[in-house]
């Protein structure tokens, strides 16, 4: 349990977090602190440069039992805040606008309390994963040999989610977050002066035809096996000039699949138009992908540890919401483990995520920890 001075330094914990962003893949000063703060939990043991930057904490209570996981994410993301407030971040476009630092001190929490009252058997794993924004960390972690010691037969995970009532909690079994995937094609011809097109070939109609064309992949619509959706989100035609006509294209598209199973397909089809297209105006075409998260898959059997720990300790919960477009990298945590992402309301009419104007409720540290820890004292029981 939590005490009213544990909540005091948590909170002074997490508002330190959001002054100090740092992006996927550069957590570097985040993921000291936060072994800093596991090391005075005394844990059994502290794995650093997981994945990358990554940082796990290992209960063990040296009896036979499972590996129960439990995952928060370092990275921020790079939009500049507009919170008027003390502990707003220091660091010019860059924020935890994303509820990330809230996500770590609940984790916090959870070792606090598992440190004073040690589990009965298995191990608890505090897992403080890199690049969750851009969909690399998970991976990368899971990938890395020195997470196979620790590899959670189950793994849970808060995200805040608002538009819920303050405290509500929204999860399902079955698909929680969609697979997603940022596909760039570049379109490549030849620049030209704008008085003699002509003599260059031009992107400018290709890209008028490629974006209905993509777009006509997936419209969204039921979140079924068959969902599939792909949203334009930039595109660039050669440069800001009345002098110079276009020798190159760039355009951005977001594929997303309910299933990681369509994923595949869908993007192959992306992939197939472009190339005709590009062929159909003699250019060249050139791909690359960024920002591919797996869906994240609720196992029933998760999902109902986590229902009945929320019911144990009164936190209402529900499907509400869920499941959701948007995209998560925890399911890849679940590709070996029993695995339920929960989603925590901060209240209705709350700022929404990777706004400018985004903070974390404190308010919800216990609550989470306190998910957390029923979650744990179910499976490992107390010592």
């Amino acid at each position: 349990m939590l005490t009213n001075l544990d909540l005091m330094e948590l909170t002074a914990f997490r508002r330190d977090l959001h002054r100090n962003p740092e992006l996927s893949g550069e957590e570097v000063e985040t993921a000291r602190t936060i072994a800093s703060a596991l090391k005075q939990l005394a844990p059994t043991r502290i794995i650093t440069g997981l994945g990358g930057h990554g940082v796990a904490a290992v209960f063990d209570s040296g009896v036979e039992g499972p590996t129960v996981l439990f995952r928060a994410e370092l990275d921020a993301l790079p939009i500049a805040e507009i919170n008027n407030i003390p502990w707003a971040s220091q660091r010019p476009g860059k924020s935890h606008v994303c509820g990330h630092d809230g996500h770590m001190t609940m984790l916090l929490a959870l070792g606090r309390m598992i440190s004073r009252q040690p589990v009965a058997k298995g191990r608890v794993v505090l897992m403080f994963q890199p690049a969750e924004e851009d969909g690399s960390g998970a991976k990368a972690v899971v990938a890395d040999p020195a997470y196979k010691d620790i590899q959670g037969d189950w793994a849970f995970a808060i995200h805040i989610e608002p538009g819920r009532p303050f405290g509500y909690v929204s999860t399902c079994p079955g698909l929680i977050n969609c697979a997603s995937l940022g596909l760039l094609i570049k379109l490549v011809g030849k620049t030209a002066h704008a008085a003699d097109p002509e003599d260059g070939v031009s992107p400018a109609l290709a890209v008028a035809k490629l974006l209905p064309a993509l777009d006509a992949l997936g419209h969204g619509g039921k979140l079924d096996d068959d969902f599939r959706l792909v949203t334009i989100t930039h595109t660039r035609i050669g440069e800001p000039s009345f002098g110079v006509a276009p020798g190159e294209a760039v355009v951005y598209a977001t594929l997303r699949t309910s299933m990681d199973k369509g994923m595949a397909q869908i993007e192959a089809d992306a992939r197939s138009i472009a190339t005709a297209v590009a062929d159909e105006f003699e250019l060249g075409v050139e791909f690359d992908v960024q920002d591919n998260f797996a869906a994240s898959i609720n196992h029933p059997k998760a999902y109902h540890v986590a229902a009945a720990a929320m019911d144990a300790i009164n936190v209402p919960h529900g499907d509400t919401g869920v499941p959701m477009r948007a995209s998560e990298d925890f399911g890849v945590f679940g590709w070996g483990a029993k695995a339920a992402m929960l989603c925590l309301g901060p209240g209705e009419d709350f700022a929404a995520l990777h706004n400018p104007d985004y903070d974390f409720a404190d308010d919800l540290i216990p609550i989470g920890s306190a998910i957390f820890e029923r979650i744990a004292r179910d499976l490992l029981g107390k010592a």
